[in-house]
């Protein structure tokens, strides 16, 4: 974008820069600029120029160009009835790089819409650089040690690589977002919804494609297959990760010919428990499902399908039996605690009477013999 919102073609893409822009293009000849402008034709965005793995000075031989690949690139713009169709109004380019090797992968999708003389000769456009990587599983923090913490995000795998569960997400004009998703929270349930467009070329307008497109819409990026049982889950520990069960759709729609089973709503339900001791009981995950509900979509009649994720977690927690009441010490003393004192009181006293008796004998036999 130009300091008047033109566009500017020529600006260098930034690396580990992930940013949108948008600008507008205005046409003087709309049907010469439909044919000869390159910015209007998807093929100039990634035909003809490759990108290296890492920044060379020397020789670049062909093992460090990574060739741009176009995900279902729309046909060249053409003039009919006054309007230019097939013109390119969004381009996204996604980036896969390794810390270690560089640049890995770059695709690019595309957004067209068609532009009349009779609206005006401009056009807005918006162009989305995003890098992401597939090693990210030792950067992420733990959610929980070794249970879940509420409001921690939930940890998924896939292939091994640990990810955080992420939904839909919706732009500011209700449509869905490409990239931006929101991290499932443990406890916290959720509801999302936007609208995903859907492509105008008649030869992607299948019910297969359309199906596709719409699954990978609601599972993102980073497809979940395992989720971490406990928040401190390691990725080689097999026990510490629990299958996801997945419900799809039907492929067949019921009393229509020319409908198509689609995906409109995803409906994730999370089992846990917090298990442990009484005085610090630990949150565990039990299980979940991805419960896909369904709506029979016509392929010709619709372009912008609304889709629904929902996220519910349920405790299933079985708490014991509380007790009656606190323990009491219950002291047993013997039948007369002072027994034995009594014994050796009354020995005493027949001891004393004894010596009483004696002195008393000894009197009298002594009173005899001196008469």
């Amino acid at each position: 974008m130009g300091a008047s919102g033109l566009c500017v073609d020529g600006n260098p893409a930034g690396f580990l820069d992930s940013k949108s822009t948008s600008c507008t293009r205005i046409f003087a000849n709309l049907s010469k600029s439909c044919i000869t402008d390159p910015a209007l034709d998807a093929a100039s965005y990634y035909r003809d120029f490759t990108v290296l793995k890492v920044p060379i000075n020397d020789n670049i031989v062909q093992s460090m160009k990574v060739k741009v690949t176009a995900v279902a690139p729309p046909g060249a713009p053409h003039m009919k009835d006054n309007t230019c169709n097939n013109v390119v109004s969004e381009v996204i380019y996604e980036i896969e790089f390794s810390g270690t090797h560089g640049i890995q992968s770059v695709s690019v999708r595309f957004k067209v819409s068609n532009i009349s003389e009779n609206s005006g000769s401009s056009l807005q456009q918006r162009f989305t650089l995003h890098f992401w990587t597939r090693s990210l599983s030792h950067t992420l923090p733990r959610s929980g040690n070794p249970g879940y913490i509420t409001g921690a995000p939930l940890l998924i795998a896939n292939s091994g690589a640990t990810q955080h569960m992420s939904i839909l997400r919706s732009e500011g004009d209700g449509s869905c977002s490409q990239f931006l998703r929101h991290t499932v929270q443990f406890g916290r349930n959720m509801r999302t919804g936007c609208k995903l467009s859907l492509s105008p070329i008649l030869e992607e307008r299948n019910c297969s494609y359309i199906q596709q497109k719409l699954y990978k819409a609601f599972q993102g990026m980073n497809r979940a297959e395992d989720l971490a049982i406990t928040g401190s889950a390691h990725s080689t520990q097999a026990e510490d990760w629990t299958t996801i069960l997945i419900q799809n759709c039907s492929v067949q729609a019921v009393n229509c010919t020319s409908c198509c089973m689609v995906p409109v709503t995803l409906e994730i339900q999370i089992l846990w428990s917090k298990v442990g001791l009484l005085s610090n009981p630990q949150a565990q995950i039990l299980g979940a499902r991805y419960f896909y509900q369904c709506h029979p979509l016509k392929l010709l009649s619709t372009s912008r399908v609304p889709l629904t994720t929902v996220v519910t977690f349920t405790d299933m927690t079985e708490w014991p039996e509380p007790p009656r009441g606190q323990p009491q010490m219950h002291w047993k003393f013997p039948f007369d605690i002072f027994f034995p004192f009594k014994v050796a009181l009354n020995l005493e006293r027949s001891y004393r009477g004894d010596l009483a008796g004696y002195f008393l004998l000894i009197l009298i036999m002594s009173s005899i013999l001196c008469f």
